[in-house]
């Protein structure tokens, strides 16, 4: 079954503010000497200009670009529809504001690439999974790489990691009923295996 359709007052409203300020733009650029489809391009591309700078505003990306650009094309808009209620002769417009009507394409140009191509939204601050790091990434670099020490310099060992490891081998005790041996502390630590058989060698 079809839904009726319902006008929502909002959206008209704004189809007709829209409609308006369309028609002030391209009124002011055909006096401004923009004559036939160079005219109607004008109520475009302000009206693109603002809507990627509004939607830049909306990402949460770097909001400085977009509130720039967005009050460049809403005072375009904004003085288009001034200058077309009486507040300026259509038939005799100044050379400074045929400047800017002839110079508008590069600006709207430039604010659209930048808005489209401009930096991108910081990155989002790690999880909760990602901050909570397992037993064996604590462990400095050079001692969780999978490098073998050289054999024959001593082993030194942490403290830090000799009471993790005596915590291990309790927890393997009760579990098992049997002594951890080097493989399972190694995998377990995450360490080389020179290193895992020194801390061992400190819980016997």
């Amino acid at each position: 079954m079809r839904r009726p359709v319902r006008l929502d007052a909002v959206l008209v409203q704004a189809l007709i503010a829209a409609a308006l300020s369309f028609a002030h733009l391209h009124d002011l650029a055909a006096a401004a000497g923009q004559d036939g489809w160079k005219a109607w391009a004008y109520p475009v591309s302000v009206d693109l200009l603002l809507v990627a700078a509004w939607r830049r505003l909306r990402s949460g990306g770097v909001k400085a670009s977009g509130w720039c650009w967005f009050l460049v094309a809403l005072t375009a808009s904004l003085g288009a529809n001034v200058a077309t209620a009486g507040m300026l002769d259509l038939g005799a417009v100044p050379a400074w504001l045929r400047i800017l009507v002839a110079g508008w394409p590069a600006i709207a140009f430039l604010g659209g690439t930048l808005l489209a191509h401009g930096s991108p939204a910081p990155e989002s601050a790690p999880s909760v999974d990602e901050q909570a790091a397992p037993a064996s990434s604590v462990l400095p670099e050079p001692l969780a790489s999978e490098t073998e020490l050289p054999q024959s310099s001593p082993v030194s060992v942490p403290p830090a990691l000799v009471s993790l490891g005596r915590k291990l081998a309790d927890e393997h005790q009760a579990r098992t009923g049997t002594a951890i041996d080097s493989s399972t502390l190694r995998a377990r630590l995450g360490v080389p295996l020179p290193l895992a058989e020194a801390i061992a060698a400190q819980l016997s």
